[in-house]
């Protein structure tokens, strides 16, 4: 506890003293943005291979309002960098009204244009600290998903009516309500505005546009966007081409990335996915891969079913690389998750499981040449779950509030699980060919 106490002081320190310059001499040659050639991100001339993690709390930890913890923030930073960690997906911010079951709180964006000053702030300091710290982020400015409010909520705010809570009303409910976003001009209307909101913000710590922030790797249209019916399909490809032009339109200097999880988030057709993707707009593509959600193994099978899971999992990379690949550019497998052996929660708890697994994803990006990039879903780093599903005041961590806490977030107390994320880190890193 005493070691702890102290990391977090001298981090507590780290902060307060916020650089508005980059924290290093290394920074200052070039201009430090991503781009791509020949189906490989590039840094300044040298090619960015990563591992990251998804950190979708990082602008509410950010900030100085409740729900935020700067000093923890800049302990977890640390603790990732120092395990390998330069790459971080997170949210912008939630939408809509608090108080609802199953929603991350506090939200940003309250109610169309109107946004909370505080958690902005947050990713200002996010940012900030992140630019210090030689980290990228890529960050995702809607969600397809109920957690953080996304498409029900702007569906909500063009008078479609309430939007159903999947927890309450099932999830057949939610996909057919949702499944109207598609085609609800109002609705892309609001997040066109939200976009130029914040995608042409200033920095309040560095005084700087986001646009020449050197932390910020990609702007993501939406966490796992869909269609959600066959017959939105097409409206669904020309939304995502908009966005996409929208985005580029304000900021020339970073990467657009859709957040698709792959051909199932595309209604199961590969080809709605590479549409997607090959927009010129799009620079690189996504995919998910979820072994429990999508029935791969299920719970009596976590440490039994890992061989199964990995051949999925091979199938479904090779699969989307052999499409992805002729058009030059860079795949990520930017969200993908392991329960812990027996399904159990708790920090620290077996992850035989899960460490296979991550070790067989990892040696994947270091080995094959087909991934460029990856994000584990999540980081739980230094939180301590005060309850299975989260309450108001508890600990922030990788499972949102709509899910167990501790079920696919990494804590700084699985030893094997952060020694298998250094160990290939190193690896990767060295690797960068293929």
């Amino acid at each position: 506890m005493r070691k702890l106490l102290f990391f977090l002081f001298i981090t507590s320190l780290s902060c307060i003293a916020v650089a508005v310059t980059s924290c290093s001499a290394k920074q200052n040659d070039g201009t430090g943005f991503v781009t791509v050639t020949d189906g490989k991100f590039f840094i300044d001339g040298k090619q960015y291979k990563y591992v990251g993690t998804n950190f979708w709390y990082g602008a509410i930890l950010g900030s100085e309002g409740r729900g935020g913890n700067r000093n923890r923030l800049c302990a977890e930073l640390d603790t990732l960098r120092s395990v390998g960690i330069n790459n971080l997906r997170v949210l912008v911010g939630g939408d809509g009204d608090e108080g609802i079951t199953s929603h991350i709180e506090p939200t940003l964006q309250l109610k169309p244009g109107v946004y909370n000053d505080t958690i902005l702030r947050g990713l200002d300091f996010l940012l900030t600290e992140l630019e210090k710290r030689d980290m990228k982020a890529v960050l995702y400015l809607n969600n397809a998903w109920e957690w953080s409010g996304g498409f029900g909520t702007y569906l909500a705010w063009a008078g479609k009516g309430k939007a159903p809570l999947p927890s309450v009303d099932g999830w057949p409910a939610y996909r057919d309500y949702v499944k109207e976003y598609a085609t609800c001009d109002s609705a892309h209307a609001m997040f066109a505005r939200h976009i130029r909101a914040i995608v042409g913000r200033v920095n309040t710590i560095t005084g700087k546009p986001y646009t020449e922030s050197r932390a910020i790797m990609s702007w993501q249209i939406a966490n796992e966007p869909r269609a959600f019916a066959e017959d939105k399909k097409e409206a669904f490809a020309a939304w995502i081409h908009d966005a996409a032009k929208l985005i580029k339109s304000i900021d020339a200097n970073h990467l657009v990335s859709t957040g698709s999880e792959g051909k199932y988030g595309c209604e199961v057709d590969i080809e709605l996915w590479n549409r997607i993707h090959s927009y010129p707009e799009v620079d690189y593509a996504n995919i998910h891969i979820w072994p429990y959600n999508w029935k791969w193994i299920d719970k009596d099978s976590v440490s039994a079913g890992v061989e199964n899971a990995c051949l999925k999992t091979r199938e479904y990379i090779e699969e989307h690389y052999a499409i992805i690949s002729k058009a030059g550019k860079p795949l990520v497998l930017e969200e993908f998750g392991y329960p812990r052996d027996n399904f159990l929660f708790t920090p620290g708890s077996p992850t035989t499981g899960r460490d296979a697994y991550y070790k067989y994803v990892f040696s994947i990006v270091a080995e094959s040449g087909m991934i460029a990039g990856c994000n584990f879903w999540s980081w739980g780093g230094l939180a301590n779950p005060a309850h299975e599903i989260w309450q108001r005041g508890d600990d922030y961590t990788g499972d949102p509030a709509h899910e167990e806490q501790g079920l696919n977030s990494v804590f700084v107390a699985d030893k094997s699980t952060m020694g298998v994320i250094r160990e290939m880190t190193d690896k990767i890193t060295q690797s960068k060919q293929p």
